[in-house]
């Protein structure tokens, strides 16, 4: 039994996630700030590209101490278990990720992965092959199911979201929508990779929840198909 599989982000009014130089930028508010994380300590693993870890270097830690106590006091990890996609396994060894707060972490690669490097990532990570080339992600799901994984959140990039949805694993969509507008046709949007291209193939969304935040707005979108 695969995870339930949520992604949260924020995107800017005209759909990107940052500029296009791929800087960071600040597009929620406070608010949004404790509602991520809230979902994230409510989450049993939270997972990202090697994109994201490159481009951020995010620890992807619970911020709260109240939330932290509260997953302390029920047996779990002060953290939910990180994960990242990273096929090649270039982590940097020296990530916040592998080093900033208790708790479990995973990266899984492709078997091309040099085994210097996966050596290396060892010390601080469980690394797990799921697939030749690339990292398969239908097999990673079945993994982390396996681990007793039930509830991941997947907070990017592109790449790793057009992959879960091109493979049918998305179950909802969390779009925190800022009141800002970044604009270029290179500018990442929150599910890059191939696109699909025959109109019956696109994955389609119920809105169930819409809530005015930080001069903006948070969506909630179950995929049906």
């Amino acid at each position: 039994m695969r995870p339930y599989v949520f992604i949260n982000l924020a995107m800017s009014a005209d759909g990107k996630l940052s500029t296009y130089e791929r800087r960071q930028v600040r597009i929620s508010g406070e608010h949004d700030f404790l509602r991520v994380d809230e979902i994230k300590a409510g989450s049993d693993a939270i997972m990202v590209g090697i994109g994201t870890i490159l481009a951020d270097d995010p620890s992807l830690t619970v911020k709260s101490e109240e939330r932290k106590a509260a997953r302390r006091k029920e047996g779990a990890d002060e953290n939910p278990v990180r994960i990242v996609v990273d096929s090649s396994g270039r982590t940097p060894v020296d990530a916040e990720i592998l080093h900033k707060g208790a708790g479990r972490r995973i990266i899984a690669v492709s078997r091309k992965a040099d085994a210097a490097r996966i050596h290396d990532l060892q010390k601080y990570a469980e690394v797990v092959a799921c697939g030749d080339d690339k990292v398969h992600l239908t097999t990673l799901m079945e993994y982390l199911g396996g681990l007793g994984i039930r509830r991941l959140m997947v907070e990017g990039g592109g790449t790793l979201i057009w992959g879960l949805f091109n493979e049918g694993l998305v179950d909802e969509l969390i779009t925190c929508i800022g009141n800002v507008i970044i604009g270029g046709a290179d500018a990442p949007t929150p599910v890059d990779g191939h696109g699909f291209v025959i109109e019956s193939e696109f994955p389609t969304l119920e809105l169930i929840e819409s809530v005015p935040m930080d001069k903006g707005a948070v969506l909630r979108w179950r995929v049906i198909k």
